[in-house]
């Protein structure tokens, strides 16, 4: 809490804030940061050998391996989230499955299926969107200010 926060609680309540805080667990940082670093990088590392396989089996090249890859992982994860397994894992690795596209694709899944009682329309399709709708939301604003800075410098270049 605040210092400036605790300036309006009274003594008692400054005093029961301390003991609460005391008494809190405290969160290993380190040992949640080190999950997610390996748990992001297995993903990671199975899109690259997606690609991989992509390239060499199916003759895709760099520049088009990155469709399929995207989709299989996509398509991995909502299984995985239908099936209550990518929960657990997500439970063990934190932000690690949350950062890919995996866990967007786990956001809307399951938004998905806890609204599905609600009917298709107004459950699924109102509410799919309500956790992973402001990353829609940030993604096409950051990818309009990068457009326009993009050629603002070019625009520059040219002068």
């Amino acid at each position: 809490m605040s210092n400036k926060k605790k300036k309006k609680l009274t003594p008692l309540q400054q005093e029961y804030q301390d003991f609460a805080k005391d008494r809190e667990p405290k969160r290993p940082v380190i040992k949640n940061c080190i999950r997610a670093f390996f748990a992001g990088g297995i993903i990671c590392t199975i899109g690259q050998i997606l690609q991989w396989v992509f390239i060499t089996y199916f003759n895709f090249d760099e520049k088009t391996a990155g469709n399929p890859v995207s989709a299989v992982l996509i398509i991995t994860s909502i299984l995985l989230t239908g099936f209550g397994v990518y929960d657990h894992i997500a439970q063990w690795a934190g932000a690690g499955t949350a950062v890919p596209v995996t866990g967007f694709a786990n956001t809307m899944a399951s938004a998905a299926i806890e609204h599905r009682t609600e009917g298709y329309v107004l459950g699924v399709g109102g509410n799919m969107f309500k956790l992973s709708g402001s990353v829609i939301v940030f993604g096409v604003f950051s990818a309009f200010i990068v457009a326009i800075v993009k050629l603002t410098i070019k625009w520059l270049g040219g002068m």
